[in-house]
């Protein structure tokens, strides 16, 4: 079955860094924001709730004076294990950008294969996407589609740029770190 990531595998991805509040959990999101789509508070705090009663997370409440009490949360030894289970987990071939950078920020989870595999994954993608692309350029096409077809081809190579290079500093042996820097 192919794996998609939702906001409950990625807040217990975050938790396995630290432990955190439901707002802590958001500002990190905000600061992603551009980059993907932050949850609502609406969506947030129920799949919180939704891993503390399925016992993958515990919370710790803080009383506050003159604030409501601080809600820390923590992955349990049961939320590390569905953790893991989802990401020994294929990607889905057609997964969203959104998905990619989600699991690509949930790294430190990956064994070293496993995130190759992730970047050869999304190198096939963005390749099959860059060529749909080029063949959907057509003369006779509107200045916005252009602009737009154009502008899709410019990330695409870009993109792979990058990838190429993740990947070639990878098969180097560059812990991960290294590759982030020096990309």
């Amino acid at each position: 079955m192919a794996n998609t990531i939702s906001i409950r595998q990625f807040i217990l991805g975050l938790l396995t860094r630290q432990p955190m509040s439901g707002y802590d959990i958001k500002c990190f999101l905000n600061s992603l924001s551009w980059l993907i789509d932050s949850p609502s508070f609406g969506s947030l705090y129920p799949a919180l709730h939704a891993l503390l009663e399925d016992g993958l997370v515990t919370v710790q409440v803080i009383p506050q004076q003159d604030k409501p009490p601080r809600k820390i949360y923590s992955i349990t030894g049961v939320g590390r294990e569905t953790l893991q289970e989802w990401v020994r987990q294929p990607v889905a071939s057609d997964a969203s950008l959104k998905a990619f950078l989600m699991r690509l920020i949930l790294a430190s989870n990956l064994s070293r294969p496993d995130l190759v595999a992730l970047l050869e994954q999304r190198h096939m993608q963005v390749s099959g996407h860059l060529r749909r692309t080029a063949e959907a350029m057509e003369e006779d096409a509107d200045l916005g589609e252009r602009l737009a077809l154009g502008y899709g081809v410019a990330v695409a190579n870009a993109e792979l740029l990058w990838l190429d290079d993740a990947l070639g500093r990878l098969s180097q042996g560059a812990v991960p770190a290294e590759v982030i820097r020096q990309v």
